[in-house]
């Protein structure tokens, strides 16, 4: 585990973009294609505003693939789906494959949505993003979906989030720690303190523990 502390955010932003970059460049020095996972929500969209315009990549042979999504359409505000096309998707990026594993209909065969996934594993760089309860991808503490995301052999998992929001699809913890590069961002006084409290528990009472032994973290405080 590698901390990086930034004077603010802003600076961390482009500075990991940039390291971003680099991880996937090198990958595909010795790769045909490479894997890029990435969060939604609010934070990563500064991330993606720079990293979408790195035109020395061969975006062509990057697939990139969300580590969660909601179950919404792609036309709903709370999508990742709408986040990842209008913000990382663009300019140069535009060139990359979006692999989305979301399921037509209301049912979700795992079995069968995982074999989605499954050719582009191990991913070879992940960025994520943690929760204030310590959650990451969409495997949060005290949900009932919780001992299946941690134990699951199969890439993707269903969750339903223990605030009763929409339900989930997530990569399961298997798939985040066979991640070839593992980065962790965070912004804030509050999730700092979760993070350092998730190093001494284990995966159960702080799932982002699964994953912080081969990943550097990013913190801002502002």
């Amino acid at each position: 585990m590698n901390l990086v502390e930034y004077p603010d955010a802003e600076m961390m932003m482009m500075d990991l973009a940039n390291t971003l970059a680099g991880e996937l460049e090198g990958h595909l020095l010795t790769h045909d294609t490479v894997s890029f996972a990435v969060p939604g929500g609010t934070t990563p969209g500064p991330i993606f505003d720079v990293l979408c315009g790195a035109k020395h990549l061969d975006w062509g042979r990057i697939n990139v693939m969300l580590t969660d999504e909601r179950r919404v359409p792609e036309s709903h505000e709370r999508s990742n789906t709408r986040l990842i096309k209008e913000r990382l998707l663009v300019d140069a990026a535009a060139a990359a494959t979006y692999v989305s594993y979301l399921p037509d209909g209301p049912d979700a065969d795992i079995a069968e949505l995982s074999k989605t996934v499954e050719p582009h594993l191990p991913i070879s760089v992940m960025l994520l993003g943690m929760g204030a309860d310590m959650h990451t991808a969409s495997i949060f503490p005290n949900s009932p979906d919780l001992e299946t995301a941690l134990s699951t052999q199969y890439p993707l998992v269903t969750v339903q989030p223990p605030d009763g929001l929409e339900p989930r699809i997530s990569l399961s913890m298997k798939a985040l720690k066979d991640a070839m590069s593992c980065h962790i961002v965070i912004i804030g006084q509050e999730k700092r303190e979760a993070f350092e409290r998730a190093k001494s528990l284990t995966p159960t009472d702080a799932p982002v523990a699964g994953v912080l032994a081969g990943a550097t973290i990013h913190w801002a405080e502002s």
